[in-house]
């Protein structure tokens, strides 16, 4: 990323994730950036309070993070997030009050998986790593320590090769879930998100 360009900071265009409505502007610095990914609630540079502020922190109208690119030149961000309320401080959906939208998907699109689950799954797994509630599978995994999370990933990952070749697709689909699950679970144990590894897939991508 472009940090010096802007000073250390870079406007964040803020998306909805399934309308594709643009929702407003904001400006990021380094730190906002790690808290968006690392909380997975947009968070922002307040450059009037010259301080953090997650969008909602007040209202309770939070953004939810699906992902976040980087433009062209790496001086922009890109943000699509889900937003919990409206968006404008005016009560509006949108900063941008004539913003457009797709329409609503067809019933048989709705029925479909959403691949932005992995967002919801990366902030739960999150949550579970700084709070530990007891009875949570998550908490015992981080509680057994990076080792034995790292022979859980392994374990998981013979068992999805196995299934891919002599086993039916819903063992194939049951070991994979399981996988990424766990590997989720090792990237928190090492103060990493899935947030960062699909960054870095992106960043191949445009190599």
């Amino acid at each position: 990323m472009d940090w010096d360009k802007g000073d250390g900071l870079l406007p964040a265009i803020v998306q909805d994730a399934d309308s594709l409505r643009v929702l407003m502007l904001g400006y990021m610095d380094r730190n906002a950036l790690r808290a968006t990914l690392v909380n997975r609630l947009v968070t922002f540079y307040s450059r009037s309070r010259q301080r953090l502020w997650t969008k909602g922190e007040t209202s309770g109208h939070v953004l939810e993070l699906v992902d976040v690119s980087a433009d062209c030149d790496s001086d922009t961000l890109l943000v699509l997030a889900r937003p919990r309320g409206p968006t404008c401080h005016l009560q509006r959906q949108s900063c941008f009050e004539n913003a457009p939208a797709l329409a609503a998907p067809a019933a048989d699109a709705m029925a479909a998986p959403d691949v932005g689950f992995l967002g919801e799954l990366d902030a739960l797994v999150a949550t579970r790593a700084r709070e530990r509630p007891e009875g949570s599978y998550t908490t015992r995994l981080f509680e057994a320590g990076v080792r034995r999370i790292a022979q859980k990933v392994g374990e998981e990952g013979v068992e999805t090769a196995l299934a891919g070749v002599s086993q039916n697709d819903e063992h194939l689909l049951g070991e994979s879930a399981d996988l990424i699950y766990h590997l989720t679970v090792l990237l928190h144990s090492r103060g990493l998100s899935l947030a960062d590894a699909v960054e870095v897939l992106e960043q191949r991508h445009k190599t």
